[in-house]
């Protein structure tokens, strides 16, 4: 079982011809409305691909609430461990251009109000997965963190995006999972040397962290030190239309592979396959892929 405690928010997409430069106004083809956040998109992602799935989070007691775990409820995600704030719910506005490429900036709202102490309602047992990202308050994820090692379970944690952690928090993880911004980010934070390449960086987090660490790489697939091992597994070839929650059907679909009991390597290629297919389609949510789906392209990147 995958418990994801994380953010949940409103995205407002917009598609531009191109990504607005500061000062500039443009006018968008269009605009949709959809559900969010990295940790409702991770929670619907490791949903799809057939895991079983408890989300905890905060919405505002608002309509917007509703939106934000719509999709959730819809692919039986158990959101009992979701709270209502009496902030409004997170948001998020996305500009998306013709190549796919996105602009983000979010309004936290209701993930400031997530609390470990819903964790309680979710069943994480030992042996189960403990999926975090960065969208929610670093204390409680921290406490969130402590209560699962109390516990033996798993943890994931998508450094994204990136604030400054302890590294004695980070040592507590099992994985770790950044891009490559975030990687460089780490290694800044942790007083890593920058010469070497992105190889010899992810080698250094891994040594100083003790995680494994799977770094995405977008259309070049993935790059991952699990235990001292260099592992590279590619992208899919799309041609993508959007690009915005790639990462997020990354880690979710990687999570669900874990969790039903999948080799690492494996792992890697679930995620590499749906973060590919996700940019096949508008939105984070509506664009994340099914384990039918996942498991009909993972013979293109068999080793």
């Amino acid at each position: 079982m995958i418990t994801v405690f994380g953010s949940l928010n409103v995205d407002y997409v917009f598609q531009v011809p191109a990504l607005p430069a500061p000062g500039e106004t443009l006018l968008a083809t269009n605009m949709v409305v959809l559900p969010g956040g990295k940790g409702g998109n991770q929670a619907l992602a490791a949903a799809r691909a057939g895991a079983t799935v408890h989300m905890a989070g905060a919405v505002g007691n608002d309509g917007l609430g509703h939106i934000a775990i719509a999709g959730l409820l819809a692919d039986g995600v158990n959101t009992e461990a979701v709270a209502l704030s009496e902030r409004p719910t997170g948001t998020a506005s996305i500009k998306v251009d013709r190549d796919g490429e996105n602009a983000i900036v979010v309004f936290a709202g209701a993930n400031a109000d997530a609390s470990h102490a819903r964790l309680t309602h979710t069943g994480l047992e030992k042996g189960d997965l403990l999926l975090l990202q960065m969208e929610i308050p670093v204390g409680e994820m921290a406490q969130a963190i402590g209560y699962a090692n109390e516990i033996s379970a798993k943890i994931i944690w998508n450094l994204a995006p990136m604030q400054s952690v302890e590294i004695e928090l980070l040592r507590q993880v099992t994985v770790l999972v950044v891009n490559e911004i975030e990687l460089v980010q780490l290694g800044l934070h942790l007083g890593l040397p920058k010469s070497g390449g992105t190889v010899s960086l992810l080698s250094n987090v891994a040594q100083q962290t003790g995680n494994s660490v799977v770094l995405t790489l977008g259309a070049k697939g993935c790059l991952a030190d699990h235990h001292g091992d260099q592992i590279a597994i590619p992208a899919l070839p799309v041609s993508p239309i959007d690009t915005v929650g790639a990462g997020d059907a990354f880690c979710g679909a990687f999570a669900a592979a874990l969790d039903a009991g999948e080799p690492f390597s494996t792992a890697l290629r679930w995620g590499c396959v749906a973060g590919s297919l996700a940019c096949l389609k508008t939105g984070a949510q509506t664009a994340l892929p099914s384990r039918e789906e996942i498991a009909a392209h993972l013979p293109a990147l068999s080793a």
